[in-house]
């Protein structure tokens, strides 16, 4: 169950409203590395745990931080809109040239939501619950959490820099702090299981890997030489879990020559490929040969 105050968590103050800016600040509420995003992620993470409740309270404490963050995102896209124009023969009677409609306003801002926010990015597309990682694996999931708040926070540094506006800087320096935070707590979990964790997942059993290519870094160069990728930190010396010893191979095709046949006449691809028909059987023939060819 959760709770609601009528209070922002952090207070929105917006100087110079600024309709561009309101479509820039959709992408912290619901482009990949907006808030929706973090928020839905933890939520999904807490409501699946499994384990130590301790971890369970943490994600949901956070997840529902993210709903205040969502909130007062949206009352500053609101507050962005202020006095922007909602019809073209008002902004061309002002300024046909470099309007805010014109020059970069989301029209959505006016056609679906009334000078609101909405839970779309900053090209409109709405949020994508795809986006949402919850495995059902701790250590799996707080460095998915690591990714996200660090993508959000280059997000929100990059939003600071695009204003002017006092108060949005004000704002985007919370966000910023509390992103810096959640970074934090989530490798603190990772710090907290040691490097037993890895690999991930830590309960399956490693003897059953594939031995010769665990800690191998392959070298996919056409002239199969390791260039500036030897003696690097993931080319040599002990990998991080402490249970093996990087490598480089020179990867090379360890399998065969896929070969599918030819189709059935059911499935109803052309004549050509198929065995049921002339045309088909005389194509087999010719390959069958070739295959023969080659072996010899």
């Amino acid at each position: 169950m959760y709770y609601t105050d009528k209070k922002l968590q952090w207070p929105v103050r917006v100087e110079k409203p600024n309709p561009l800016f309101a479509r820039m600040l959709q992408q912290a509420i619901g482009g990949v590395e907006g808030e929706i995003r973090v928020c839905m992620q933890y939520f999904f993470q807490a409501w699946g745990a499994r384990g130590p409740a301790k971890y369970r309270d943490m994600l949901l404490n956070t997840a529902t931080e993210e709903i205040a963050h969502i909130e007062f995102l949206s009352v500053a896209v609101a507050m962005n809109l202020e006095g922007a124009p909602v019809s073209l023969q008002e902004e061309i009677s002002a300024d046909p040239i470099a309007g805010a409609v014109l020059n970069g306003m989301d029209m959505r801002h006016i056609l679906s939501t009334g000078l609101s926010a909405y839970p779309g990015n900053a090209n409109g597309v709405p949020f994508n619950m795809s986006h949402i990682y919850a495995s059902g694996n701790i250590a799996a999931d707080m460095y998915c959490n690591v990714a996200a708040e660090a993508t959000g926070r280059t997000l929100a540094t990059r939003l600071y820099h695009a204003t002017d506006d006092p108060g949005m800087k004000e704002m985007l320096a919370f966000n910023i702090a509390r992103d810096t935070m959640h970074q934090e707590q989530w490798l603190a979990v990772l710090e907290e299981l040691g490097p037993s964790h890895l690999p991930v997942p830590n309960s399956f059993p490693q003897a059953q890997e594939n031995q010769d290519f665990n800690y191998s870094f392959l070298i996919t160069t056409t002239d199969g030489k390791p260039g500036d990728q030897a003696n690097q930190p993931w080319t040599s010396g002990s990998a991080p879990d402490g249970k093996g010893e990087f490598n480089v191979k020179i990867a090379e095709p360890l399998g065969y020559v896929p070969d599918l046949g030819f189709g059935r006449p059911d499935t109803f691809g052309q004549k050509e490929q198929s065995n049921g028909t002339a045309a088909g059987l005389v194509n087999h023939v010719k390959d069958t040969a070739q295959k023969i060819k080659d072996k010899l």
